[in-house]
C-alpha cells in the first residue's frame, strides 16, 4: 500500500481538515472537479504529495477511439505535453489549523486499492475530517439557492449535518468515488461527509424528433453554496466574495441569454418553462447566522452570569 502513497511535506497544524474533489462522473456543474481546483488557486495551497497513477486507468477500450487515452501534444515532432491522470493533495494553513485540498480523477480500476490508498493518506496527514465534493445536474432554477444532499460515515455526524439545511441522500443507485469512499471511510471509524449540488440542466424540444439541452458549466451557485456550508462546518474564514459576485454575474449572463431565445425562439416558451421550474422548486437557504446570534448571546449572558464566575 506505500507504494500508491506519497508526500514530500507532511502538515504540523493542530487540526487538519480535506476537502476532496474528482473529475468523476457525480461532477454536475463542476462542484467536484472545478471548485477544488478554484480553492487551491484562491488560497494558493501548495501541492505536497500524490497517490500514483499506475493501475488505476484505462489506456484504451475496443470501440472508444480517443475517448480514454492521454491527450498527447507536439510541436514540429517533438512531444511538447502528455494530459495524464492525477491524484494531488495541495496544502494550506498555520500551526493550529490546516487545510488539506485533495483533486485526482476517479480510478477505472482497483477502486478498492484506490480508496484505501485515499483513506491511508487521510490517516498519515492526520486529517480528522474529509469533505467530498459532488455535483447532479436537474431541472432546478439558476437564480434560486441550490438544494444539496449529503451522505455521511458515521452515526455522530448526523445531528451536525442536520444543521447545514441539507437532504440527507436516500440514494441507491450506482455508487460514485464519493459515496464508495463513504461507506469505507464508515468501515474505519473514519469521518467523511459528501456533499452534492444539484446544478441547473435544461432540455428544450427544437422539433418533434429532437431537443436542446442547457447545462451550466461552471454552476458558481453550487459551489458558493457548498463553500458557505464548509466554512460554517469546520469554522474557516475562506473569503466567498468573489464566488458571491461570480454568482451574481452568471445569473446576468443567463437572464440576457434567456432574453435572447425568448426573442429569436418564442416556439421554446423558455420564459414559461423557466418559471414553471421556479414555481416548482422549494428553496432551502442556509443562513447559519440564527446559530452565530445564539452562540454570542450566550457568551454575552455567561460573561454577567455570577454562577459563572
Amino acid at each position: 500500500m506505500s507504494g500508491e502513497v506519497e508526500f514530500w511535506e507532511k502538515p504540523k497544524a493542530a487540526k487538519i481538515y480535506m476537502l476532496a474533489g474528482w473529475r468523476q462522473w457525480a461532477d454536475g456543474g463542476s462542484v467536484s472537479s472545478g471548485l477544488p481546483h478554484y480553492l487551491i488557486q484562491l488560497l494558493r495551497a501548495k501541492q505536497i504529495g500524490v497517490i500514483h497513477s499506475g493501475g488505476f486507468y484505462l489506456f484504451q477500450f475496443p470501440g472508444t477511439h480517443d475517448l480514454l487515452r492521454p491527450v498527447v501534444k507536439f510541436n514540429q515532432g517533438f512531444p511538447e505535453a502528455l494530459e495524464i491522470k492525477g491524484n494531488e493533495f495541495y496544502y494550506t494553513g498555520d500551526d493550529q489549523r490546516g487545510l488539506v485540498i485533495f483533486l485526482g480523477d476517479e480510478p477505472q480500476l482497483d477502486v478498492e486499492i484506490y480508496v484505501s490508498a485515499f483513506l491511508q493518506a487521510a490517516r498519515i496527514l492526520k486529517v480528522q475530517r474529509i469533505i467530498g465534493f459532488g455535483g447532479v445536474y436537474g431541472e432546478v432554477p439558476y437564480d434560486k439557492e441550490r438544494s444539496v444532499s449529503c451522505n455521511y460515515s458515521l452515526p455522530r455526524l448526523k445531528m451536525e449535518v442536520e444543521k447545514l439545511a441539507v437532504n440527507l441522500s436516500e440514494y441507491h443507485g450506482g455508487a460514485s468515488i464519493g459515496s464508495y469512499i463513504c461507506k469505507r471511510a464508515s468501515e474505519q471509524e473514519m469521518e467523511y461527509i459528501g456533499l452534492y449540488s444539484f446544478a441547473p440542466t435544461y432540455s428544450f424540444p427544437t422539433t418533434a424528433q429532437t431537443e436542446s439541452t442547457i447545462s451550466i458549466e461552471n454552476d458558481f451557485m453550487s459551489w458558493l453554496g457548498i463553500m458557505k456550508r464548509v466554512n460554517y462546518m469546520l469554522k474557516l474564514n475562506i473569503d466567498l466574495s468573489d464566488l458571491e459576485k461570480k454568482s451574481r454575474q452568471m445569473i446576468e449572463a443567463i437572464n440576457t441569454k434567456v432574453e435572447e431565445l425568448e426573442s429569436s425562439l418564442p416556439q421554446l416558451g423558455v420564459r414559461e418553462f423557466l418559471k414553471r421550474v421556479s414555481n416548482e422548486f422549494t428553496e432551502t437557504p442556509f443562513s447559519p447566522l440564527d446559530d452565530i446570534w445564539e452562540d454570542e448571546i450566550k457568551r454575552v449572558l455567561d460573561k454577567f452570569d455570577p454562577e459563572a464566575e
